[in-house]
């Protein structure tokens, strides 16, 4: 493979192949020079990307994410590791980052295309050309985008509404409400709550795949997960939802919920039907509408990221698809695992390859047995 990386690969559509993820994380524990240029790894806790060789301090496995390109972690909100220079070497990546975040230093201004096209010493055109090949979207989009997450960032942080509108960069208040609405899938102010007044109950099972904890609200299941034992389940539906009270489920409290985690788990372990349950979705409104789509994809069916973007009607988008099949919080129910690469290979996985490798064998299976 080919270690010299190309912006050409982060162009949407185009195939960006990467190594698979346990060649990857082998990568990344040795350090090996030889994988930088094919992939870049992100910390969720740090906010970083880095090169396979970085020396930094390793990050544990579960904070991992995986991207093909310098523009696609960016994109995805990660900032150059300081340590491992991840942009040095390559001058154009290295250009269009430093627009990026000079996007990100002024969002609360107002950037026109010539002022942009000013600072990067390029035409209106050819900027607006090579910035929206490399990372997706056009250079307002990604402006607006600064501008949501440092918006939902500080709803989380505890904000007032109306200080998070300001401080963001939102002129005013009408605005936004529309705009969150599209973006996050609910209202500022439920966002903000991240969980506040809910309770949302949880339990867990040993299956065929290994520790699985599902969560509910009274709207639906909103959390289904796999981890290596309950504790550490346990910290990811904290992560997930902070401001909640999660409570343990007692059968006699919550039969609902042990009734869906045994039908849940009927399906994983001994192929039972998959059950159809209530959901309880949260994200943005992007995601929900990948969300929504994968719920129609039948068992035994396989679809590319392409073809999902496709099928939305966002054929450019296929990085944003992939990233959010990987932000889904609710495994199996809704099937993210039935995206594969462009060239059918497995791609990536949340819970990890074999996982998504046993659900995909088990549902053909039965598919052949009918």
């Amino acid at each position: 493979m080919d270690m010299v990386l190309c912006i050409q690969n982060a162009v949407p559509g185009k195939n960006m192949s990467m190594p698979s993820e346990q060649e990857m994380r082998a990568a990344i524990a040795s350090r090996d020079k030889a994988g930088d240029g094919s992939f870049f790894y992100g910390v969720i806790t740090t906010g970083v990307f880095c090169r396979p060789s970085c020396a930094s301090r390793p990050a544990r496995p579960e904070n991992l994410r995986f991207f093909p390109s310098i523009e696609s972690a960016i994109v995805a909100g990660f900032r150059p590791c300081k340590r491992c220079l991840p942009t040095e070497g390559t001058p154009k990546a290295n250009r269009l980052v430093e627009i990026a975040r000079y996007i990100e230093s002024h969002a609360d201004e107002r950037l026109t295309l010539a002022k942009l096209a000013d600072q990067a010493g390029l035409s209106s055109s050819r900027l607006q050309r090579i910035f929206k090949d490399a990372f997706g979207v056009s250079p307002k989009d990604y402006q607006d985008a600064v501008r949501m997450r440092r918006f939902k960032q500080s709803l989380k942080e505890g904000d007032s509404v109306t200080d998070a509108i300001f401080s963001s960069g939102y002129g005013s208040i009408s605005r936004i409400y529309g705009e969150a609405r599209r973006n996050i899938g609910m209202t500022p102010k439920a966002y903000r709550a991240g969980g506040a007044g809910e309770t949302i109950a949880y339990t867990c099972r040993d299956t065929a795949l290994g520790p699985m904890a599902m969560a509910a609200t009274k709207k639906g299941v909103c959390f289904v997960q796999f981890g290596e034992d309950e504790e550490s389940l346990f910290t990811q539906l904290q992560e997930e939802f902070p401001k909640a009270k999660l409570a343990a489920s007692p059968a006699q409290n919550t039969p609902e919920l042990d009734a869906w985690m045994d039908a849940l788990d009927e399906h994983i372990s001994n192929g039972a039907p998959r059950p159809d349950l209530p959901l309880d979705l949260r994200g943005t409104a992007f995601q929900m509408k990948v969300w929504r789509f994968l719920l129609s994809v039948g068992e035994g069916d396989v679809l590319s990221y392409g073809e999902l973007a496709a099928q939305i009607e966002k054929p450019k988008a296929v990085r944003a698809v992939a990233s959010a099949c990987a932000a889904n919080r609710i495994g199996v129910l809704i099937p993210c695992h039935r995206v594969l690469r462009g060239d059918g290979s497995l791609g990536g996985y949340r819970w990890g390859l074999d996982r998504k490798r046993a659900l995909l064998d088990a549902e053909r299976a039965r598919c052949t047995d009918l």
